[in-house]
């Protein structure tokens, strides 16, 4: 009798391992047939089973009904992700349960190389080809203005391959426009790790988000250093650094790299500048007229170098006039005159430059503001009139009250 027991168990166990792996079949021929949610169903019981559910060859079967799903989904859908999202982690699953090897058995089959352009039974349906669907469809995403969904799309893609730069440069940049400035580091620090990549552009990205969406000059100068190591020549760099460490108020080491930089290029614009406003952070307001003019010079259209010449000029007429009026009443008889004039030859000289400055930015009402209280000081009475008008159109008939 208790031969016969154990002669009906061991049937009934082979029978129920029998007909799961039907059940696996049937799965198989639904996938091929398209009917994946039946295929998806199936799969998900064989699972469930002690035998079939520890064979990996189920699990691959179940990250191509997933990665089909995905792929025959064209909403290109937060619910889509989903699909893809899944397949991932179910590849990911199969492939530590064949052992973690890319060469072998099913790790080999879940990282079959994916064949694009060939009709779709003939596609490996591995992880690549989840890869490379996802990207196709970020494409479409990025194609149609749905940049939300196509970051997430070639984030997708880039999970499965760490080293593929056009797929990390793609996500970094979306997600930078985004405004996913984590996410965004995260994909342009993977592109520093690919060897001969060239790194420029994402040297200058993550500079700009550090200094200016973190807030962090400190994180960003040593990117900055380490970017110099492989691109030494780079002006744009030597800007970056120059602007660093003025934000670190490391004056010394600003202006021996202004200096540095001046020799190697000395009609650049925005270094000119910088070392204006060195020398006059630092008293030399002589000097840093001459830089500012200098910019100027070589490039008449230049905004900064026009503003802050105009602004320094002004300056220097507004300390003529405070010392004047610091005088004793004698001394101020005697020399008012002289230093009134001097004085509005600043002012005089000024005008050229915020002239030009308004050209550039023609509905810049402070700088309109600037030239009529420079024409009003030096009794100009048309042009000081123009700008009022120009001013009231704007700003509304009492805007000298505001």
């Amino acid at each position: 009798m208790k031969k016969l027991i154990l002669s009906m168990v061991l049937v009934g166990a082979a029978t129920v391992a029998f007909g799961q792996k039907k059940v696996v079949r049937s799965a198989e021929k639904n996938f091929k047939n398209g009917d994946l949610t039946t295929a998806l169903s199936e799969v998900n019981a064989a699972i469930q089973d002690p035998e079939t559910g520890s064979d990996p060859e189920t699990y691959l079967l179940k990250a191509q009904i997933q990665l089909k799903m995905f792929g025959t989904d064209s909403s290109n859908t937060a619910e889509t992700l989903e699909y893809g999202q899944a397949s991932l982690e179910t590849f990911m699953e199969t492939f530590q349960m064949a052992g973690g090897d890319k060469t072998d058995g099913v790790g080999e089959d879940v990282y079959a190389e994916d064949m694009t352009g060939v009709p779709d039974n003939l596609r490996p349906y591995s992880i690549m080809t989840l890869k490379n669907t996802s990207f196709d469809k970020a494409i479409n995403q990025y194609e149609q203005d749905d940049f939300e969904m196509a970051y997430e799309f070639f984030n997708l893609a880039g999970e499965i391959d760490p080293t593929d730069t056009t797929i990390h440069y793609n996500a970094a940049y979306l997600a930078n426009e985004l405004g996913k400035y984590e996410d965004a580091k995260r994909h342009f620090n993977l592109l520093l790790d690919v060897p001969d990549y060239n790194k420029l552009n994402t040297y200058y990205f993550l500079i700009q988000i550090l200094s200016t969406e973190d807030k962090n000059p400190e994180e960003a100068y040593e990117v900055v250093m380490a970017a110099r190591e492989d691109y030494p020549g780079d002006k744009i760099l030597a800007e970056y650094e120059i602007q660093l460490l003025l934000q670190l108020n490391k004056m010394d080491e600003a202006m021996a790299q202004i200096k540095e930089a001046l020799a190697n290029d000395p009609n650049n614009t925005s270094i000119l500048l910088r070392s204006g406003y060195l020398k006059e952070q630092s008293g030399d307001i002589e000097g840093a007229l001459n830089d500012y003019k200098k910019s100027v010079e070589v490039d008449p259209n230049f905004y900064e170098g026009n503003y802050y010449t105009g602004a320094l000029l002004l300056e220097k007429s507004r300390e003529i006039l405070a010392e004047l009026n610091s005088l004793s009443d004698d001394e101020w008889e005697k020399r008012s005159a002289q230093m009134g004039e001097e004085a509005n030859q600043y002012y005089s000289d000024a005008i050229p430059y915020f002239e030009k400055s308004l050209e550039l930015r023609p509905e810049d009402t402070d700088i309109m503001v600037i030239l009529f209280q420079i024409h009003t000081r030096l009794k100009n009475e048309a042009e000081a009139e123009q700008y009022n008008k120009k001013l009231t159109e704007l700003l509304g008939p009492n805007w000298q009250e505001n």
